[in-house]
């Protein structure tokens, strides 16, 4: 049974300082939540254990390098970095679109929970490029969501193709920066960019 009266943080700080035994407490603390988070996703259970080991082994490796505010959120985000990037290993099709008949049932464990995830992460990625010129916006936006291609922007909005790709290289750059303290969601927002390009 895992010790509550010992809080995250309190476990953050013993596992920084190379204390494997937190990070069993820690380990056995989130196991079963992220477990059944993966498994959603996967709907592998063998897939799914190793997914979590996968998260736990990361942050143990990248204990010295890592700011956690929040271990729930950044638990979960990475598991499902861990999935995504287990999808980009497998060539397994992950792209946001609004027709469900373009998903490869066979290819894809669970369209709804993937699907909510790309939400999620696109919802994440208006709010942050916000700040952004609306023009840079604008272009982004048709670049990761409508999946058009450079040229295709240029052509629709009646600029060069070169004005494109500068403002893609803004947009990216910000994001790079604004998300840099965050790693896992810069991880899982870059790999999705990827995935979708």
């Amino acid at each position: 049974m895992p010790d509550f009266t010992i809080t995250d943080t309190e476990l953050w700080s013993s596992i920084q300082s190379g204390d494997s035994r937190a990070l069993q407490s820690l380990l056995d603390r989130y196991w079963v939540r992220l477990y059944k988070t993966a498994l959603k996703l996967t709907r592998d259970p063998e897939v799914s254990k190793e997914i979590v080991h996968d998260v736990f082994l990361n942050l143990w490796q990248r204990r010295d390098k890592l700011e956690i505010e929040s271990f729930p959120n950044f638990m979960l985000t990475a598991v499902r970095y861990q999935y995504y990037n287990r999808a980009r290993l497998t060539k397994a099709p992950v792209t946001l679109v609004d027709n469900y008949d373009k998903f490869n049932n066979s290819s894809i464990a669970n369209e709804g929970e993937v699907r909510q995830i790309e939400l999620e992460l696109v919802n994440n990625i208006r709010g942050y490029i916000l700040p952004l010129p609306k023009r840079c916006q604008e272009i982004f936006l048709m670049s990761k969501t409508e999946h058009l291609s450079n040229s295709e922007i240029a052509d629709k909005l009646q600029i060069s193709k070169r004005t494109v790709e500068n403002q893609l290289s803004i947009a990216l750059q910000y994001l790079k920066k604004v998300l840099k303290n965050n790693f896992l969601l810069l991880i899982s927002t870059i790999t999705y960019l990827v995935l979708v390009k």
